[in-house]
């Protein structure tokens, strides 16, 4: 623990997707680990996942009123600036009132107002950049932000050089990949420990190519000596329980709508697929674990095939292009699960990446700015 004259303030802010809303609680967790007294207030979007989530991990929260821009329909975006308006206004007062030491921003609608208000009080804001290619919010701040912290090299394209500094992503404390937790994983999930173990994941929500994927593949998969654990989302667990009940999923799937022990699933994952998030992706580099993924088309910038292409030039995971999915990316799974060579090298090159202790990296950068005030 280390003491300093007045327990430090920081305003942690962004959210909307577990990418960022993970990170942020990683880098809070860190925080208090340096400083138990520090105080820490978050500022998320309303309605979104951090509304939850983040009381949910024992820190306080204050709700904006913030929408993203619709590309496709204009006219909705008469109601978006107003709800931007308001946002700076709220932004302004939640600064005056809680007069933060620093200011943190993860990405996501809230993290915009919000260091954008705390810049103009003087108050030193850092950026947290999850992705290869640079969201719009924080390419927007980076002008008047004192540390820009990334998770991939060559950013300099995207942010001044002399901010930017290395720290890799913070990612759940809680993932361990250990011979125990496999043994535990198997029981937990009612897996059989003598098949190889695909493990599909979309994210919480689901993903609907991933899932239609499966669906189309479950004779080849029915037929094959491999176990699939899938985690098809909550939002589409309905429709698809309804053809478990109907016999049609093959006994070799074992089909959940929300995996919470994601260290069991990884531990007993002999390969894994995939959607490309920033966070996940830093998971499976921490892990070693051999994947396949799949980019969403369904995001800004279309950044998640910039993420996925980083591991791929490196030889450290394969890519199925959403467009492909359906076709090829249970007939590439299935074949890859079983070449113990080519798993290996895909371990061994992705750890390589790994960046450790990331969430400890980006509090070193937060107590430099604060020595200098």
């Amino acid at each position: 623990m280390i003491s300093t004259p007045h327990p430090p303030r920081v305003i942690i802010s962004g959210g909307g997707t577990g990418g960022h809303i993970f990170p942020a609680i990683s880098i809070a967790n860190a925080i208090k680990e340096r400083w138990s007294d520090a105080e820490i207030l978050f500022v998320g979007a309303e309605n979104r996942m951090e509304m939850e989530r983040v009381p949910a991990a024992g820190y306080k929260i204050i709700g904006l009123p913030v929408a993203g821009f619709d590309r496709k329909n204009m006219l909705k975006n008469v109601s978006v600036a107003v709800k931007l308006l308001k946002s700076l206004q709220k932004a302004k007062g939640i600064i005056n009132s809680f007069k933060p030491d620093i200011a943190v921003g993860v990405g996501g609608y809230a993290s915009g107002p919000t260091l954008r208000a705390a810049a103009a009080k003087g108050v030193p804001t850092v950026l947290q950049e999850q992705n290869s290619y640079a969201g719009v919010t924080n390419k927007m701040l980076a002008r008047k932000a004192a540390r820009i912290c990334v998770a991939y090299e060559g950013m300099e394209r995207f942010f001044p050089k002399e901010k930017i500094v290395l720290t890799g992503n913070p990612t759940r404390q809680d993932l361990v990949v250990s011979k125990e937790n496999r043994q535990n994983g198997y029981v937990h999930f009612g897996l059989d420990p003598d098949k190889k173990t695909i493990l599909m994941v979309g994210g919480s929500l689901g993903a609907r190519t991933l899932n239609e994927s499966i669906i189309g593949s479950f004779p080849d998969i029915g037929k094959s000596d491999v176990q699939v654990l899938w985690q098809c989302g909550k939002y589409y667990f309905k429709e698809i329980s309804g053809l478990q009940a109907e016999g049609k999923i093959p006994g070799n799937v074992y089909l959940f709508d929300f995996l919470s022990r994601m260290d069991y699933a990884y531990s007993v994952a002999d390969l894994v697929i995939s959607r490309a998030g920033a966070g996940s992706i830093s998971e499976f580099c921490l892990l070693g674990k051999p994947v396949i993924l799949v980019p969403s088309p369904n995001v800004a910038e279309d950044h998640q095939t910039q993420n996925a292409m980083a591991l791929v030039k490196r030889d450290a995971a394969v890519m199925v292009s959403d467009a492909n999915a359906r076709t090829l990316l249970f007939h590439t799974a299935l074949r890859l699960v079983d070449d113990n060579e080519r798993l290996k090298s895909l371990s061994d090159n992705i750890i390589k990446l790994a960046q450790k202790d990331s969430a400890k990296r980006i509090v070193d950068e937060i107590q430099k700015l604060l020595m200098q005030l």
